[in-house]
């Protein structure tokens, strides 16, 4: 009883724990709004002068004041998610919403180009857009509020409409520089900020998209309202001006030139026809921001210096995590050009359901990494991480070619950044589950059955009752369905589950005849890892969010030391805090020179403490086991056949109905679902995911609780 108290007490203890962060968390995260909105008003300028004053040192100068109201209040979010993150994953917090959320998180607008947009997301969307009217109209009409012809004439402008002109061109900068302040939040894959509201960088790149659109428009019309300005004035020589004490033009046309290069080719008629120009280019993302630092200078960069910081953080621990050479163990070839890659895992490493993974295969392309949604349950198979790929573009055909070939390497050198996910499981709080799928969009429901396949035969946990709809081209596609069971497991394992499987196959009008589906059986093919392969684990760890929290804390930190010594002992003797005297590019470039090398000490030193403690780990793993459970006993041997035969096609399909020569009726399907809380979820084309929606957004069935995938951008 007394252990069972103690329990409890801990347990109420924690849950207020993370209550107070929350709270915390959204009083910052409010303060720090207020400042954005207040930013363009008359006394906002008046505060942030006596601030200014108040604050300003021979350490940090004024950008020190910037660093404090723009870049820490963020920082100290993320600080305080990581630790709020990795208490409530321990006691796995339940996440059930409540009537009034699901109606905010139901589909409102379900319409191309920007896809499903949920209550709460329109409501969000247009909140930020009033938000940035606000703020370009309420800056511009203080500065047009105190233009005169003589206040003109005295700035150098020959009328009253250039230095309006000139106030409106500042003004669309830094409403654009606004975005910018938010754009690299949804593409920071190991950030705390959006697990804390629910969100992946997978399912929140969109909104990266939207925020680089509008940030393109106001700097794509900053640029031309300039060059309108000076061809006025008689001073387009301004084209070719490099000031090193105030804005640098040079710097500023030149990362235009690479955002509108980027801008481009992201709109989807040439992304999805050139996804490798669209790659290449978008790589310039580092030019743009080197080139939009040296134009702005460091203090005004501050603003969006959270969001860059974490992205920079980011970019580096997926550089050391893209080091490794994952140790793949296996492969399934399905007749329909599909195939399964299994990997070793570390078994400290866990992900859940609906997690991506990106990788790299050198020999099919040294600089492409491709996003796929790993197929395995963390739990059901601890030592084994699965992803599913299909034949379709140039790099997954060549890939398939080279490994169903009788040449097929015995080894193939992979590198894997991930895995990246949701941090909980959404879909075990409905009582059923409709999975509606088409093509290879079946591959992320594959790790939710497993999961569930897990709860309920080793956990002996309640389940919820599933609908699987699968839409298939050809009868071959059906082997897909053999890919929801492991190559451990059988048939038998999914008696444990209420699953019904409802499969149509939409281009044949007929199954095939029997001597054809004999054919199509899943080939397996053993590969012979290097002992230098290492199995995937998560980067940081199995504390990967203690560990995020040390390297945010320890690399700032540093950053604000060696800040400090260079201003106080250096800067401000030549200054004296005027920013008017000492070179504002070599200020720009020796801050991010010092935050580069302490976000680089502090990961490296993590990770490498890290993979040494992992490699211990494994050693002492290793001499305890006997062979590596996931691995064909003959597959070590020398002159042995690589390729083994599995279980023949009709393992999973006798338990499926099968369908041919039309596409399921979804809308009655949907509406014929009868349980009072039933999840659905859509992957595949869009024009499913959106007939989908909906019919869940019609109000046609109250029931019907739409739960948005998104693995496709």
């Amino acid at each position: 009883m007394a252990v069972k108290g103690s329990s409890s007490s801990y347990y109420a203890s924690m849950v207020v724990f993370l209550l107070v962060l929350k709270l915390v968390m959204s009083l910052v995260f409010i303060s720090w709004l207020l400042v954005w909105i207040l930013l363009p008003t008359k006394p906002f300028d008046k505060w942030s002068d006596k601030f200014y004053t108040a604050t300003n040192s021979t350490y940090f100068g004024s950008q020190g004041t910037n660093i404090l109201i723009y870049t820490f209040p963020i920082l100290l979010i993320s600080l305080l998610g990581c630790i709020y993150l990795h208490f409530a994953k321990r006691l796995e917090c339940c996440n059930s919403l409540s009537s009034f959320l699901r109606t905010w998180t139901r589909p409102v607008l379900v319409k191309a180009p920007l896809g499903i947009i949920s209550l709460m997301e329109l409501a969000f969307c247009l909140m930020f857009l009033a938000f940035l009217i606000w703020f370009f109209t309420a800056a511009v009409h203080n500065s047009f509020s105190s233009i005169t012809k003589e206040s003109a004439e005295t700035e150098g402008y020959d009328q009253v409409w250039m230095q309006k002109l000139y106030y409106a061109s500042v003004w669309l900068a830094l409403t654009g520089n606004t975005c910018c302040a938010f754009l690299f939040f949804p593409v920071t894959r190991t950030s705390s900020l959006l697990p804390l509201i629910g969100l992946t960088s997978e399912s929140s790149i969109r909104y990266h998209v939207w925020l680089g659109h509008i940030a393109m428009l106001f700097f794509t019309a900053h640029g031309i309202c300039f060059v309108v300005l000076w061809a006025a004035m008689g001073d387009l020589w301004q084209l070719l001006k490099w000031d090193f004490h105030e804005i640098s033009n040079v710097a500023g046309e030149i990362a235009l030139i690479c955002g509108l290069l980027m801008w481009v080719t992201t709109f989807p008629t040439i992304r999805r026809k050139m996804f490798e120009l669209f790659f290449y280019t978008h790589q310039l993302y580092f030019l743009f921001l080197l080139f939009y630092l040296l134009h702005l200078g460091i203090r005004v960069f501050t603003l969006i210096l959270p969001g860059v910081y974490l992205f920079l953080l980011d970019r580096y621990l997926r550089f050391l995590q893209s080091r490794r050479k994952a140790r793949l163990v296996s492969a399934r070839l399905l007749h329909s050009e599909t195939l399964e890659l299994n990997f070793s895992k570390h078994l400290g490493s866990s992900y859940t359901p609906l997690s991506t993974v990106f990788i790299n295969v050198p020999s099919v392309s040294s600089l492409q990494w491709h996003p796929f949604t790993i197929s395995s349950s963390s739990n059901l198979e601890p030592e084994k991480l699965s992803i599913i790929i299909k034949k379709e573009g140039s790099w997954t055909q060549r890939l398939y070619q080279m490994l169903s070939s009788p040449s097929c390497p015995q080894r193939l050198d992979i590198s894997v950044e991930g895995p990246y996910g949701p941090v909980s499981l959404n879909f075990l709080r409905y009582d059923s589950l409709v999975l509606v799928s088409g093509g290879s969009g079946i591959t992320p429901f594959i790790s939710v059955i497993r999961e569930l396949i897990y709860r309920s035969t080793t956990l002996a946990s309640p389940t919820p009752n599933i609908l699987l709809v699968c839409a298939f081209k050809t009868s071959a596609d059906l082997s897909m369905l053999d890919l929801l069971l492991p190559i451990s497991s059988t048939i038998s394992d999914l008696s444990s589950l209420n699953l019904k499987i409802e499969a149509f196959v939409t281009r044949e009008k007929a199954p095939p005849t029997p001597n054809n589906a004999a054919k199509l059986k899943i080939r397996t093919k053993w590969f012979k890892p290097l002992p230098s392969d290492q199995p995937i684990s998560l980067v940081l760890g199995p504390n990967t969010w203690l560990w995020l929290a040390t390297i945010i804390t320890t690399s700032f930190v540093a950053f604000l030391v060696l800040l400090g010594i260079l201003t106080n002992y250096y800067i401000y003797p030549i200054d004296k805090n005027t920013d008017e005297i000492y070179n504002i590019s070599w200020r720009a470039l020796l801050n991010l020179l010092f935050i580069c090398f302490c976000i680089v000490a502090t990961a490296s030193a993590a990770v490498f403490w890290e993979e040494r403690r992992s490699s211990i780990q494994l050693k002492q793993s290793s001499n305890m086991d006997v062979k590596t459970p996931i691995a064909s006993p003959t597959s070590w041997l020398d002159n042995v056949d690589q390729e083994l035969e599995s279980l023949p096609l009709d393992s999973v399909l006798q338990t499926a109905n099968v369908h041919y020569g039309g596409r399921p009726d979804l809308t009655k399907m949907l509406l014929e679902c009868n349980e009072l809380n039933t999840g659905v979820m859509a992957s595949g084309p869009s024009e499913l995911r959106h007939q989908v929606a909906r019919v869940c957004s019609s109000g046609l069935a109250n029931n019907l609780h739409f739960e948005s995938i998104s693995f496709n951008w």
